[in-house]
């Protein structure tokens, strides 16, 4: 049975972190990293982690596409907020999957996001259903590091399921060996990181081609057929010298993107595979592969409807839509790497009742409020009466979800005295377009932004915010300019 690639979406962080920022900051420690000075890297927000940036991956790939027809959802991750309890199950709420839908976190190692979709092409083809695979990371960095420099923060969503769809699987492989190039032990935040010759000639030159000479002979593809190599590596030079060795004609490599938003860990050979599905024409061979204690190989063949399965931003409109950040200190605080003195606002007892969470779920995690079954308006959150002058009936409502609904600004405040850990706290008024309002926090605005009444703005899945003394992170929705993350258009 065929299987192909049916959807796809990427998500990357709106700001983008100089480079040359960050040299120039720690050249008294480090001058050797002058070498890695060049472009930028996309840095998640403090209120973003890899389950709010899956969720928009997800969006971005699904679109107005019935949800209720998938049977899974996968994400891969090594940097997942949570180490016991399903991050998976988060996304799905948010998603407003049903409660049908089969979910799995996937982590361990940075070929994470290429072994959970193929463990999704091996379910679909044994009957399970369209499998949703979201792959997101935001590693933590020590400053100073090359690591710090050539990390990047991001998701992609594919949608996996039966027939050709959008780009259709020919063939995988995988090399599995326990080549240790870097680890992040149990309870350590840092990566520790092994000599880069030893992981380019002992892990890229040889367990990779492995893979890939695997797959090619399953997918009856020759190496010389191939129109696009994606190799996911901050490595300068590694992917051109395998592409030599493999066979492949020159030109085939791909941008691995390292110059416009660095490398996202797990999520970027799925990054990579939506940047190509893209821009690729009609009938063109795609080698994909990812890397960590092994290397997984696909070869995939673009169909013919792909230009009808195109996400309505991906990787090329968040690209575009990057904004250029200076501010090095201002990404050491929001990422914990600097200590700082956050004041007594910021000491208020931020406990969750698991139990008001539980029951509240849908309007929480999914943003769903009440339909009057009477007169038809919505409302949030849902009650036991209708908002509408005009009708005050009684009783439940239907649920309504308001998570995709377009909305406007109302009013907003601009706050200094609310504790926010990147001030100043940005919160309003928001009307959505068919009826219902709520008052909500904003983000994703830039101080002194000149919001305007009357202004569209989109909801997007953040943290709330974060309880330190029990290492529970609360998920809500939040209103940003609709221009900052609008579809490019053509």
């Amino acid at each position: 049975m065929a299987v192909g690639i049916h959807a796809f979406g990427g998500y990357l962080p709106r700001r983008r972190l100089s480079r040359q920022v960050v040299v120039e900051a720690n050249a008294w420690f480090v001058p050797s990293l002058k070498g890695l000075g060049r472009g930028e890297r996309a840095i998640a927000n403090w209120d973003e982690d890899p389950v709010t940036m899956a969720v928009e991956a997800c969006r971005d790939a699904l679109g107005g596409m019935d949800r209720s027809r998938l049977g899974a959802l996968w994400l891969a991750s090594t940097t997942l907020p949570f180490e016991d309890r399903q991050n998976a199950g988060i996304v799905a709420e948010a998603l407003g999957l049903d409660g049908t839908v089969r979910t799995l976190d996937i982590a361990g190692s940075q070929r994470a996001g290429t072994s959970a979709l193929l463990t999704a092409i091996d379910a679909v083809a044994g009957g399970a259903g369209p499998v949703l695979v979201a792959a997101a990371e935001k590693r933590k960095t020590r400053a100073a590091s090359p690591l710090e420099l050539t990390s990047g923060d991001g998701a992609a969503a594919i949608l996996v399921d039966a027939g050709e769809g959008g780009a259709v699987v020919l063939g995988a492989a995988s090399e599995t060996a326990d080549f240790v190039d870097h680890y992040r032990g149990q309870h350590q935040d840092f990566d520790y990181v092994w000599e880069e010759r030893w992981i380019r000639d002992e892990g890229y030159q040889k367990l990779v081609p492995a893979a890939v000479e695997r797959a090619l002979a399953v997918s009856g593809v020759q190496a010389k057929d191939i129109q696009h190599f994606c190799f996911p590596t901050s490595t300068p030079r590694v992917a051109s010298v395998l592409a030599r060795r493999l066979g492949l004609p020159d030109g085939t490599v791909r941008d691995n993107l390292q110059a416009r938003c660095g490398e996202t860990g797990a999520a970027h050979p799925l990054v990579m595979l939506a940047h190509v599905l893209e821009q690729a024409a009609e009938g063109e061979l795609i080698l994909l592969t990812g890397f960590g204690q092994g290397g997984d190989a696909l070869v995939l063949r673009t169909g013919a409807d792909l230009a009808d399965r195109l996400p309505a931003r991906g990787i090329d409109g968040c690209l575009t839509g990057g904004v250029g950040d200076t501010n090095y200190q201002r990404y050491l605080a929001i990422n914990d790497l600097l200590t700082i003195e956050r004041g007594l606002r910021a000491e208020v007892d931020k406990q969750t009742g698991l139990t008001t969470l539980y029951r509240n779920r849908a309007m929480l995690l999914g943003f769903v409020g009440g339909k009057c079954r009477a007169c038809g308006t919505p409302q949030y959150p849902a009650s036991g009466a209708c908002v509408n002058p005009d009708c005050g009936a009684t009783g439940p409502q239907d649920p309504y979800s308001f998570a995709d609904r377009p909305a406007q600004l109302n009013s907003f405040t601009s706050d200094r005295l609310t504790y926010s850990p990147d001030p100043p706290a940005y919160y309003g008024m928001v009307q959505f377009e068919g009826g219902g309002r709520a008052m909500i926090d904003f983000t994703d605005v830039e101080p002194g932004a000149a919001l305007e009444v009357g202004a569209p703005m989109r909801m997007v899945f953040r943290v709330k915010d974060y309880d330190p003394m029990r290492g529970f992170r609360r998920y809500f929705w939040k209103a940003t300019p609709a221009s900052l993350s609008a579809p490019v258009e053509e």
